[in-house]
């Protein structure tokens, strides 16, 4: 998408991201959506959606404090955690995010394994972007895609994130585009 809307989408860090790790994701933001994207925190922590029970971390609580704290200047929130994501019918997710909604959240905290060679930084800062997008995404009410290079793919594994590529298949570029017209 090349026009722009006067709209920003927020990347908001819970904890210590380094800037070669925030820089990719709001360049592809602005790749992929024609947004403008910027950085600031908006929660220190997400303790209040521990589950003692699994040891992990309940997304949907976090996108509705989200959703509600969010700055009214904002179009969209994409949250970043290194902690342990789940929602109840799956052992863990590499974000969850709003269907159509403001708010989205992705974790780290399983796709910084399984690296092997170089470019160690490159490759996590990639999934990472990846994984936002596909989660904001479905903020602008994208559905999974079929397409296995599409940024919209069910991913299940690093591995899966690492095949997709860097932007939407024809099908859901249209779809976003329909979605941004009627901001």
């Amino acid at each position: 998408m090349n026009r722009r809307i006067p709209y920003e989408i927020l990347i908001s860090p819970i904890g210590i991201f380094p800037g070669e790790v925030l820089d990719p994701i709001a360049r592809m933001i602005r790749k992929v959506f024609g947004l403008d994207a910027c950085i600031r925190p908006m929660l220190d922590n997400i303790q209040f959606a521990w589950d003692a029970n699994r040891s992990q971390y309940h997304s949907t609580p976090i996108l509705e404090k989200l959703a509600a704290e969010a700055p009214p200047d904002v179009l969209k929130v994409a949250a970043l955690c290194r902690d342990d994501l789940f929602i109840p019918i799956l052992t863990y997710v590499f974000g969850e995010a709003q269907l159509g909604g403001k708010a989205c959240i992705v974790s780290s905290c399983r796709l910084s394994t399984d690296f092997s060679g170089t470019n160690t930084t490159e490759r996590f800062s990639s999934r990472l972007a990846k994984e936002t997008v596909h989660e904001l995404g479905h903020t602008f009410n994208l559905r999974h895609c079929t397409d296995p290079a599409c940024l919209m793919h069910y991913c299940r594994s690093e591995s899966d994130v690492d095949q997709k590529s860097d932007q939407f298949c024809r099908y859901c570029k249209v779809l976003l585009g329909d979605a941004l017209e009627k901001l």
